[in-house]
């Protein structure tokens, strides 16, 4: 069952029988949920189980306590974000075609769900180097990867300038959604984020190709 379907559906009553398998995607849900409305360091266990129509107890029968149901939400977000992103990279066209698809297509997935980030910085600012930030490191050095061969492609094209550093593009692009992402946060989901990328994204593109609109030219070169 998609999570999408989960959040546009009411809580079940309480005590409905649901398989395993619906029920910790029910969770999953509620965390998101409830990260978007109070931030994640106001969720307790005894909120998503109220918010799912469980008793507390019951709750632990599908995850064995709150770390497991963190572990759960950030395994829904990269197959997600995963299948979202893969989608607009697999689409076919034009090297840049594709790459503003996945810039949207990522910026949507955010706007869609507000809850998500707030989890990951909120995990992310943990001071103990802990698995969740080796996944989260995984997923977007993957991510990167994709990014970068993607961006070859261009340069072989002649679609970008043959002496562009696709790391350090790949990092600017990642770290452009990153960017409209705390702003939304900052501003409490009132900046627009869709607009923003529509507007941003040809400035990003626009940064890449610089050297193909200014010859071999540098900042702080002379005459």
């Amino acid at each position: 069952m998609p999570l999408a379907l989960s959040l546009a559906r009411p809580a079940p009553a309480k005590h409905t029988r649901l398989p395993a398998s619906e029920r910790r995607e029910e969770v999953v849900a509620a965390v998101i949920e409830l990260a978007r409305e109070h931030g994640p360091e106001g969720i307790t266990t005894q909120a998503i189980a109220t918010r799912i129509g469980v008793t507390h107890g019951a709750l632990f029968r599908h995850f064995p306590d709150k770390a497991a149901m963190w572990i759960a939400v950030f395994d829904w977000v990269q197959t997600e974000l995963g299948r979202v992103v893969g989608a607009a990279f697999t689409a076919g066209g034009e090297p840049l075609a594709i790459l503003e698809r996945v810039f949207h297509a990522h910026v949507d997935f955010v706007a869609r769900h507000p809850g998500v980030p707030r989890i990951l910085f909120h995990e992310l600012q943990r001071p103990a180097d802990s698995a969740f930030h080796a996944r989260v490191r995984q997923m977007v050095s993957s991510y990167r990867q994709r990014l970068c061969a993607l961006l070859i492609v261009a340069k072989e094209r002649g679609q970008l300038p043959p002496t562009l550093d696709e790391e350090a593009a790949a990092v600017l692009f990642i770290g452009t959604v990153q960017g409209l992402v705390v702003q939304n946060l900052l501003f409490n989901g009132k900046t627009g984020m869709q607009d923003s990328a529509r507007r941003l994204f040809p400035l990003l593109l626009d940064g890449f190709r610089g050297s193909i609109h200014s010859g071999n030219s540098r900042i702080g070169d002379t005459q």
